[in-house]
């Protein structure tokens, strides 16, 4: 057998591709929307996709599916009842597929959403202990898949608690201990709210461990899941209905070159400018008006926090960096790329009309400016999982993915100061809120991280 996980760490996402050696069958299951990395697999072992597999209609990322049909061939399958626009086949409880010697089983495992499913994983069709079992977003390694995104007014968040509930206990938990979970995302995912960075398990492990198998009963249950979840992204619903669509195939082009003044006549017909390099990189000059979202870290997701699907996009950091940062974009959906400015670095000696700074502060100097300026708004853009542990005192929290729509609740006229954990999301909400018309907008250099390690005080949490 052939089984690997391609983990995506910059989305948190894991896709698998199973294949049997004796007859050279594979399926691929949750694929990432660029699909060379599983075709170039199947090519190194001869095996032919002729299944791409989605355990769910998903929300935190575009999926390939549409990509590797085309380059292969393959049928897609979902659950019964997705409801897609694209034909395919439909996978029941219980149904057995076979490769050759390899053998999944399809479990209906709904509650993250109404027709997810998992798959259960033999290497031979009689063996008594599965080699695993792939979970989707039903079961994570340390966590379960948080049952309110497909909430409607007929199906609660609740009521999809109890339904997951349900597929844990009476699907997944009957698995032998011995069984290997692989779930479809680990540690910073926005589909928990604490799942563990290790990226499989086992059915045991987790069993005596996550914490949401501990709950005594449905109600115990419905109540611990339900608290306390990150808030949704915005770009979730949009990229769930792009999952829905049969949309276009993914472009992966490098973006057209741009002149500055190209560049500004793009961002007068509605476009938005996105620049990928580091926050100091950033902070230190830019072109007016650029949203930052640092390519080496969670890129497409915070763009996808803070930028409209619908708007155009002008990257604006470094070019070399362009096709990347096109690509990752297109891995959420986002996919009105429109052009690369040429040269960054010209544009600063030859343009500095259009250029500004962000200035930083030192956690030190917040607590002085803290002093002399008590109507300062200081906004902590964490999830509340992290506010949990301690905060600034007198910090307004409005996590990152809720701030692009909460900025009606701030005033341009008071200075504004924006922190994180570290520093790298203070920037993007800070180059958001200059973008938005606040001239005086700073963020905390080392984030929350830092104002601890000083020794200043902490409100709430665990004090040392």
């Amino acid at each position: 057998m052939i089984f690997t996980q391609h983990y995506l760490d910059c989305l948190s996402q894991a896709s698998y591709l199973i294949g049997d050696e004796t007859t050279g069958r594979a399926v691929v299951v949750d694929p990432r929307r660029d699909v060379d990395e599983y075709l170039g697999e199947a090519a190194e072992h001869d095996l032919r996709i002729e299944r791409v597999i989605e355990t769910h209609i998903h929300a935190d990322f575009l999926s390939g599916h549409l990509e590797l049909a085309a380059a292969t061939g393959a049928s897609i399958s979902y659950g019964e009842g997705a409801d897609v626009e694209f034909p395919f086949e439909p996978l029941v409880e219980g149904q057995r597929l076979s490769l050759g010697e390899v053998t999944l089983e399809i479990l209906a495992t709904p509650g993250h959403t109404p027709e997810s499913i998992s798959i259960v994983v033999y290497e031979h069709a009689d063996d008594e202990i599965p080699y695993g079992v792939l979970t989707g977003d039903a079961l994570f390694v340390g966590d379960v898949g948080r049952p309110d995104l497909c909430a409607t007014e007929t199906s609660s968040a609740d009521d999809l608690a109890a339904t997951l509930h349900r597929s844990l206990q009476d699907k997944l938990l009957t698995l032998p201990d011995a069984t290997r979970v692989f779930p479809g995302h680990g540690g910073g995912s926005a589909c928990g709210k604490q799942l563990s960075s290790e990226t499989s398990s086992t059915i045991g492990e987790q069993r005596k461990t996550n914490y949401a198998l501990q709950a005594q009963d449905v109600d115990q249950f419905v109540a611990e899941v339900t608290l306390g979840q990150p808030a949704q992204p915005p770009y979730f619903e949009f990229t769930s209905h792009r999952n829905r669509q049969q949309r276009d195939l993914l472009d992966e082009n490098p973006p057209a070159t741009l002149d500055v003044d190209e560049v500004y006549q793009r961002v007068a017909a509605g476009a938005i400018l996105l620049d990928s390099r580091d926050p100091a990189d950033y902070a230190s000059g830019h072109l007016r008006g650029a949203v930052n979202a640092a390519l080496h870290g969670r890129f497409a997701e915070w763009a996808g926090n803070v930028l409209s699907p619908d708007r155009d996009i002008v990257l604006v950091g470094d070019p070399a960096d362009a096709l990347e940062s096109k690509i990752r974009l297109s891995r959420v959906g986002f996919d009105r790329v429109v052009g690369q400015l040429r040269d960054l670095s010209e544009v600063f000696g030859l343009r500095p009309d259009v250029v500004e700074q962000t200035p930083r502060v030192t956690a030190e100097r917040l607590a002085e400016v803290l002093g002399a300026q008590p109507l300062l708004q200081l906004i902590d853009v964490r999830g509340p999982g992290e506010v949990a542990d301690g905060g600034i005192p007198g910090a307004i929290e409005i996590p990152l993915p809720t701030l692009a729509g909460s900025l009606s609740t701030l005033d341009k006229a008071v200075p504004v100061v924006t922190y994180c954990a570290s520093g790298a999301r203070s920037m993007v909400a800070a180059s958001v809120l200059r973008a938005s018309g606040f001239n005086d907008v700073s963020d905390v250099l080392g984030g929350f991280g830092a104002w601890r390690d000083t020794g200043l005080p902490v409100a709430g949490g665990e004090k040392d």
